[in-house]
């Protein structure tokens, strides 16, 4: 990638303008995950898709967020067929996530910043959420 290239990635990836970098998605995602895992909803779930895998689960989560805030294009990867392959995922488990993941963006990140994960975690959400139910009824 040029400089150039860098340089115009930066000016329009969403977290920028708002302060967003690579160690405010690191202690996002591990704060968050850290909830998850202690949750009496969520934590089995994850712990059945990940099993011993969380180190490599959190470094996954964090290429996916710095690809949306800071479009650095790190992550390669399907969340919807990750997703998708979970029988047991419901509507309910989405909001619980949704939840965990805006009141830890709260938390962890300065105003602005915790709005933008907000939003483009409602996006996400919903999106994951649309093509798992859409799928099931298929």
């Amino acid at each position: 990638m040029t400089p150039e290239d860098r340089a115009r990635r930066e000016r329009l990836a969403p977290g920028t303008p708002v302060g967003i970098d690579e160690a405010m998605i690191h202690r996002l995602v591990h704060a968050f995950y850290a909830k998850v895992r202690r949750d009496s909803v969520l934590g089995p779930i994850f712990d059945a898709a990940i099993g011993d895998r969380w180190d490599e689960h959190l470094a996954r989560l964090c290429d996916f967020w710095s690809s949306v805030m800071l479009m650095t294009g790190r992550f390669k990867g399907t969340p919807m067929s990750a997703h998708m392959a979970l029988p047991d995922i419901r509507r309910g488990h989405f909001a619980r996530w949704l939840h965990l993941f805006q009141q830890t963006a709260e938390e962890t990140c300065p105003p602005q910043a915790a709005a933008l994960f907000r939003a483009k975690s409602e996006i996400i959400a919903q999106s994951l959420l649309m093509g798992v139910e859409s799928q099931r009824r298929a």
